[in-house]
Formats: C-alpha cells, sequence, structure tokens
C-alpha cells in the first residue's frame, strides 16, 4: 500500500511542475526573443518528456532495472498514441484526424521507422555487436532523431510561426518578469526531476510486490506516469484551438522517446541496453508502430464525422492499446 502511495504521489508532483514548467517555459520562449516558433516546441518538447528522460536516466544507472527503462519508453510511445484518441474524444466538431495537418505524416512516418528499428534491434541481438559497451542501433537512432527534428522543422516551420502569430495576444505575459520565469521554471524542473528518479525503484518494488514483472509495469504504470504532462499539454492546446500543435508535441515526443533510448544505452555500462531488456516489449514497440499506422490513414483519409464522440481512426488506436494491455499482461 505503501508503495503505490508514493507512486501516486510521485505521479501528482509529475503532472503539477509539469504543467507549470509548460506555463513558465512559454514565458521564457515569450521574453527572450529567440523566436517563438522554434524555441517554444524546443521547450514543449523538453517539458513534456522531461519525466522519461530522468526515469530512463534512473533507470539504468540508480537502480540498475534496464527493462523499467525500455518500458518506460516503449509504453510511452503507445500512451501518446492513445492520448489522440482521448482529444478526439474532448473535440467535438469534427474528428480531430480531419482538423489536424497533413504534414503530420512526416513526424509519424520517422516515428515508425525508428519503433521499427528498435524491434529489429530486440529481434537480432544475439547477432548485433556493440561499440564498446554501446548498441551500434543508438548510434542511428541519434543520426535519424537530429535528420527528423530538421526535417520537421522546416517542413512545419512556416505553419507553426503563422499559428503562434495569430495567437500572440493570448499568450503573452507582460505581467511575469524574466528573473521569476526562469526561477520558478528552475524550481519546478528540480521538482519534477526529483520525482521521477524515485519511479524506477517504485516500479521495481510496484512489479515484485504484485507479481507483474518489471515488463508490464515499465509498459503500463510508469509509462502511463512520465507520459501525463503530455496529456496536460495536449488538452490544453486542444482547448484553445491548437490542433496541430497538439497532434505534432504527440508525435514529435515519439521521436523524441526513441533518442533517450539512445541516450540510456550510452549510461547503461554494462553493455547494450537492449540485449539485457526483455524481447516482451516487442509487443509495445509493435503496437506503438501499428497504432500510428492507424493515425497516418487518418490523417490521409479525412474522414468528415464520428459516432459515439470517436472517429474509426480513434476506435481502431483504442483497440490496439487495448490488445497491447492484454499481450502484456498475459506475459508478465
Amino acid at each position: 500500500m505503501l508503495l503505490w502511495v508514493e507512486f501516486i504521489l510521485c505521479t501528482t508532483v509529475i503532472v503539477y511542475s509539469g504543467t507549470k514548467l509548460s506555463k513558465y517555459g512559454d514565458v521564457i520562449a515569450e521574453k527572450s526573443g529567440l523566436g517563438r516558433a522554434w524555441t517554444g516546441l524546443v521547450l514543449m518538447a523538453s517539458v513534456t518528456s522531461l519525466p522519461e528522460l530522468v526515469t530512463g536516466m534512473s533507470s539504468v544507472t540508480y537502480a540498475g532495472v534496464p527493462d523499467i527503462a525500455v518500458g518506460d519508453v516503449l509504453g510511452s510511445c503507445v500512451f501518446n498514441m492513445l492520448i489522440l484518441a482521448i482529444l478526439d474524444t474532448l473535440y467535438r466538431p469534427s474528428p480531430i484526424s480531419t482538423r489536424a495537418h497533413q504534414g503530420h505524416v512526416l513526424s509519424a512516418a520517422f516515428g515508425i521507422l525508428l519503433l521499427s528499428m528498435v524491434c529489429a534491434s530486440i529481434l537480432f541481438r544475439e547477432y548485433i555487436y556493440p561499440i564498446g559497451w554501446i548498441g551500434p542501433y543508438s548510434l542511428m537512432f541519434i543520426v535519424i532523431y537530429l535528420a527528423a527534428m530538421r526535417l520537421v522543422f522546416f517542413y512545419e516551420k512556416r505553419k507553426i510561426a503563422e499559428f503562434l502569430k495569430e495567437k500572440a495576444e493570448e499568450m503573452k505575459y507582460k505581467d511575469v518578469p524574466m528573473k521569476t520565469a526562469l526561477l520558478h521554471y528552475g524550481m519546478n524542473a528540480l521538482i519534477v526531476i526529483t520525482a521521477a528518479i524515485f519511479l524506477p525503484k517504485l516500479g521495481e518494488g510496484i512489479s515484485e510486490s504484485t507479481g507483474l514483472g518489471q515488463t508490464f509495469v515499465g509498459n503500463i504504470f510508469i509509462a502511463v506516469s512520465t507520459s501525463l504532462p503530455e496529456v496536460v499539454v495536449s488538452i490544453s492546446a486542444v482547448r484553445m484551438g491548437a490542433i496541430d500543435l497538439a497532434t505534432g508535441n504527440l508525435f514529435g515526443s515519439n521521436i523524441f522517446n526513441i533518442f533517450i533510448l539512445a541516450l540510456d544505452d550510452i549510461l547503461f555500462l554494462k553493455g547494450p541496453l537492449l540485449s539485457y531488456a526483455s524481447p516482451d516489449h516487442i509487443i509495445s514497440a509493435l503496437s506503438a508502430i501499428a497504432m500510428t499506422t492507424v493515425a497516418i490513414i487518418g490523417l490521409t483519409y479525412r474522414a468528415e464525422k464520428k459516432r459515439l464522440f470517436l472517429a474509426w481512426d480513434s476506435v481502431g488506436i483504442l483497440l490496439c492499446y487495448i490488445l497491447n494491455l492484454m499481450m502484456l499482461y498475459t506475459l508478465r
């Protein structure tokens, strides 16, 4: 019971401070004069992915539980796609995939490419020779991540700049000094980091006490906990009409998650990270691929109506998530 109380407490802290980080990150982006388009997106990505980053690093260094690190990353990719279906229920006028720009297919495709490489790396890990202690796939993850960010930025730069220009009056913080924003941003970042450091050990304790196993706990409980800032930021974006920012943040977070996996591999000194993780993580990687593929079909087909508050592509995403949950529970 104490473990669950501590887990819920850490989750609550991450959500609260993650929301504050989003606000003060926006203030810094506005007042720095470096350009709201790119600076805002970089800060948003760092804010919503900070728990996954810290949890992964803590898992492979402090806690020594590689399954929690890999499960958190891949489980977060799955949960990010589920958030798309959640957003669809909140956006009543039409399917959210109809309102989102088709350019998101580019970042979604990069996500599928990286997730496919993760699957292949786990499947053929016995035949992969490390570079020092690092899996060669991690170097490829980093290169593809940088290439994806560059291509996605140049592709969407004009559209994002236009949106932020339109919303400039709504997003100004005249009464918040830069010094205050930096102080609050730093304080909340420290709180999120501290809370996320405890998650791997709590996840290990929960997996042992419940018998669910590190793979299941990492993919479900830890992944959901560290993905809650994405939920908060995405819902806020949809409510202010920023469909593209919400959708782009989710696809972009999946790309960044695989980049985190590469960083975890570098910090895991025993050897290639995916060689020490359970092969059952392939299920989550394949589920994330299937859900992203359904999302791409929805973005391309662009259905005009939805029934029972969900478009057909959101129903497909929800079914993939339930199937993923069932398979992971069966193999726990």
